[in-house]
């Protein structure tokens, strides 16, 4: 084993940063044997000194962390303060001056993932990002490593745990939105400002690296079809409940049929109970890859958490450090296909289509003749009657995106049609 120590420079000590310092400190023998070195704890780079956690030692604590990346002596560094600045040029940065980094920082890989690659490629450095998506479910790796050479066609997963949470609660208790929301928030798994989480942003950022991994070409979280779940509504978790579905906020990312082209999107949908995704509770995380070969994967466990993704940094960490003793570098980006990403209007799937309508002969029919002139085509009505007042609900069969948002376009026009009360898409099936 090499005596020297391999130096690492931290970027943040929050609930994740704390968990990776405690774990380098307490398990730095195991580490040292597992790389084959030591690997020391060189500095610590916070915003806020004052709030340092416990057990973090105090002489490594720095308010510079340019001044750290700078030293020249550090082989990585680890970075999870997360957004976009500083810590693009705080990564540009280390990499200039001769360091690898591991990152959990979803945001910005799926911002500017291809120009960190090309920066850490430039100076012969290594970027792995494997806590950007899924806590401690290895995922990044084994899409990257693990299945390059298979043909990966479908990803489809749960990679938020707040929304999954709130979704979960909403169907087991019958809870509304708000009430499933406070909760969550109660128990820690939602932020106080839980905007990313529920309309969307964190899982479209997931939902963009994941993409470009599995189908080797560029796609950014502005490729991403994004909507939140704040207008799931109990009736909708019902609704689900008696086609024998669940609803859950899905990352889906799918090559074409004809191979030509590929899309990504995030949504909140509905999926049959007998799929392996439905059972996932609370706020685990669950992935689906489908793939020639390999055929059907999931993987599953803790999306978040300091601990959970801890441990994927650590990871990376051994992975790169034994990387820097080997004189090498791991795989960078792999976007030989330059798939162009297909817009939202020509994902085809089902859907499921609540409206309130007048409760009156012919209606039925007048709907019935609005899906056919789009060219989309009714699986199932199901109508229920009163005062007046009725709800109708179609489940189509499989339609392009652009002809459903047609025809519910021309279904609000119908004088007979008073609102168009929710749209969902049903997949998995």
């Amino acid at each position: 084993m090499r005596t020297r120590p391999l130096k690492v420079a931290l970027l943040g000590c929050g609930v994740v940063g704390s968990e990776v310092a405690r774990i380098m400190t307490t398990h730095a023998d195991d580490l040292a044997n597992r790389i084959g070195a030591p690997v020391e704890l060189a500095g610590i780079a916070v915003r806020r000194p004052d709030r340092v956690r416990a057990g973090v030692p105090a002489e490594l604590v720095t308010t510079d962390a340019t001044a750290l990346v700078k030293r020249g002596d550090i082989d990585v560094v680890i970075e999870v303060i997360g957004g976009i600045e500083p810590a693009r040029g705080l990564i540009t940065t280390a990499f200039e001056h001769g360091a690898s980094v591991v990152s959990a920082n979803k945001a910005l890989v799926a911002a500017d993932g291809a120009a960190l690659h090309a920066a850490a490629e430039a100076h012969g450095a290594d970027l792995y990002y494997e806590a950007a998506v899924a806590g401690a479910i290895p995922l990044v790796r084994p899409l990257r490593e693990s299945l390059a050479g298979d043909k990966v066609n479908r990803v489809l997963g749960i990679v938020n745990g707040t929304t999954n949470f709130i979704l979960d609660k909403m169907d087991s208790t019958g809870a509304g939105y708000s009430e499933a929301l406070d909760e969550a928030t109660a128990l820690g798994y939602a932020e106080a400002d839980p905007t990313a989480d529920v309309e969307g942003f964190d899982a479209a950022a997931k939902a963009a690296i994941l993409a470009g991994i599995a189908f080797h070409t560029r796609v950014t979280i502005d490729d991403v079809h994004r909507e939140g779940l704040t207008e799931v509504t109990a009736a909708d978790i019902a609704s689900a409940k008696r086609m024998g579905c669940t609803v859950k906020l899905l990352a889906i990312c799918e090559r074409a049929a004809d191979g030509a082209s590929v899309t990504a999107r995030v949504h909140p949908a509905m999926i049959p109970l007998t799929h392996p995704l439905a059972s996932v509770r609370e706020a685990y995380n669950a992935v689906f890859v489908e793939s020639d070969a390999a055929g059907q994967l999931m993987f599953y466990g803790p999306g978040a958490g300091g601990a959970p993704t801890a441990s994927a940094v650590l990871g990376d960490l051994v992975a790169v450090c034994r990387n820097k003793l080997a004189g090498a570098t791991g795989p960078g980006e792999s976007a030989y296909t330059r798939l162009p990403v297909s817009p939202m209007g020509e994902v085809v799937t089902r859907y499921h289509i609540s409206l309130d309508v007048a409760d009156k002969p012919g209606v039925l029919a007048q709907v019935a003749t609005i899906f056919a002139e789009h060219g989309v085509s009714i699986d199932t009505v199901r109508q229920q009657g009163k005062d007046g007042e009725a709800s109708l609900v179609v489940v189509t069969h499989r339609a392009a995106d652009a002809a459903l948002s047609s025809t519910v376009g021309a279904l609000r026009e119908l004088d007979t049609v008073r609102g168009v009360a929710s749209i969902m898409r049903v997949e998995g099936e």
